[in-house]
């Protein structure tokens, strides 16, 4: 399971708001999420991932909104199968035309 997946929307919500919140009363983005993070139970770096992630998803920071993350991976997981799904029939077509012809030639 995704570490994550350790904290509800809610809190990650919060939290972020939290720092954007607090952001003047701390010298640096880093320094309030500093401040932050002991405080909901994760490390910085984590908190950190939520700013940039909400920074993104709000159009402020440039990067794939979380929707389109989804999309992207969805698409990623259907080509796959799209790409499986192509070479299992590359496979039995070979095959059925190797059959007719074996067929073809014992006649």
């Amino acid at each position: 399971m995704n570490k994550s997946k350790k904290f509800s929307p809610e809190v990650r919500e919060r939290a972020v708001r939290m720092v954007q919140e607090q952001r003047d009363q701390h010298p640096s983005l880093w320094a309030a999420i500093e401040s932050i993070a002991p405080k909901i139970g994760c490390v910085p770096q984590t908190l950190n991932e939520w700013v940039k992630r909400a920074q993104i998803d709000a159009g402020a920071r440039e990067g794939l909104t979380s929707g389109e993350r989804e999309r992207l991976r969805l698409l990623e997981r259907e080509n796959k199968e799209l790409r499986r799904a192509n070479e299992i029939l590359k496979t039995a077509s070979a095959f059925f035309a190797q059959a007719e012809l074996d067929r073809q030639l014992r006649k």
